[in-house]
């Protein structure tokens, strides 16, 4: 039975004390986090508030405020131009959802932002709070923080500490990525990177982690190479050229920065006559997660992303609840989900037996 989220708080109590037949006293302390009363009672009443559909809303409460600016990169507005970005915003308008808000949005670039423009917008009367998605400016940030409106900032990161935050957990990630290949006997590990923003850099750091934590030496020369885009044209076109040029053995897996770089990886490696996963792994790092590439299901860390404006949203509410409390980055941890890209490969076994092409040198 659902519950129209307008009702007040009073007649949801009343209701959930007769359908349990605890006291309205009860359910209250129970809806209020209070430690005097028993665990029978509480899950009664979460029980019963889950069944009405009015837990989420009794725990978030109301946003209360109706006009809402999100800032962010103009690809960010385009799902050919950036489907990251894209979704993320497609997320704080379902996350809005509920409440009556009017959202609107405004273009700012990454780093050479208009803070004229920025201050047009979070000057506008109606303009009540701003969320300011992937805006590296640190002008901005400080035009925000002291302009005093709520203001969270969504995989970006405030230098002085002003501003709250949420972003993925892009080293932790990375490391977390690295360390599932190592675990799963891979010594001879590339790994294929976009790093056009800092965010990747943070992954970089995080594999690199993951090469330490297993005592081996991460050496850029010979373990990376780095694209300048996410493509998997520019993708297949590298890893080809890698397979054509190299002098030492075959990896036995490929780590890539995203789904799409691991079509083009997997596009490369069935042209030179290599298969996923028995010759060669494919483990990609992205928030797409697409089922299957080449027929293949593909084994990926699930970076965070329509969580981010969910999370945003929440962290708006505890704002207008509480200015002054002490800002912070909330860092989303990723998902390890695992397909049929990534084989495992025994100790004291080479990844394969089988040579393709002349191209496969035993380990």
């Amino acid at each position: 039975m659902g519950v129209d989220h307008r009702m007040s708080k009073k007649l949801q109590i009343a209701q959930i004390a007769q359908r349990t037949g605890l006291s309205i006293s009860t359910v209250s302390r129970v809806l209020a986090g209070k430690a005097n009363t028993s665990e029978a009672a509480r899950a009664r009443v979460r029980e019963c508030a889950r069944q009405m559909g009015v837990l989420e809303g009794m725990a978030a409460g109301r946003l209360l405020l109706n006009n809402l600016v999100v800032f962010a990169p103009q690809r960010a507005f385009d799902e050919r131009s950036d489907i990251f970005y894209y979704r993320v915003i497609q997320s704080i308008n379902k996350a809005l959802a509920p409440h009556d808000v009017r959202l609107r949005y405004c273009a700012l670039e990454e780093e050479d932002s208009d803070a004229n423009l920025f201050l047009a917008r979070m000057n506008e009367p109606e303009t009540e709070a701003a969320i300011l998605l992937g805006i590296d400016n640190p002008h901005i940030h400080d035009l925000a923080a002291d302009i005093g409106k709520p203001c969270v900032l969504i995989n970006c990161r405030d230098v002085k500490m002003r501003l709250p935050a949420v972003a993925p957990d892009h080293r932790l990630i990375g490391e977390a990525a690295a360390r599932y290949l190592f675990e799963m006997g891979h010594k001879q590990i590339i790994t294929l990177l976009c790093l056009r923003r800092y965010t990747m850099e943070w992954r970089l750091a995080g594999i690199r982690a993951g090469w330490e934590a297993n005592n081996l030496t991460f050496d850029e020369a010979r373990h990376l190479i780095v694209a300048d885009s996410f493509s998997a044209r520019e993708s297949e076109a590298l890893i080809s050229r890698f397979l054509a040029e190299r002098d030492g053995p075959l990896p036995s897996a490929i780590l890539v920065g995203g789904d799409f770089m691991a079509a083009g990886t997997m596009t490369a490696l069935q042209k030179a006559g290599l298969r996923v996963p028995q010759d060669v792994s494919v483990m990609s790092i992205d928030a797409f997660n697409l089922a299957a590439i080449q027929d293949v299901p593909l084994t990926a860390m699930h970076v965070p992303r329509d969580e981010l404006g969910e999370e945003a949203v929440l962290m708006l509410q505890q704002r207008l609840i509480r200015p002054h409390a002490t800002c912070g980055t909330l860092l989303l941890n990723g998902t390890l989900v695992v397909r049929e890209s990534v084989r495992r490969i025994r100790s004291g076994k080479s990844a394969s037996g089988v040579r393709h092409n002349g191209l496969y040198d035993d380990q």
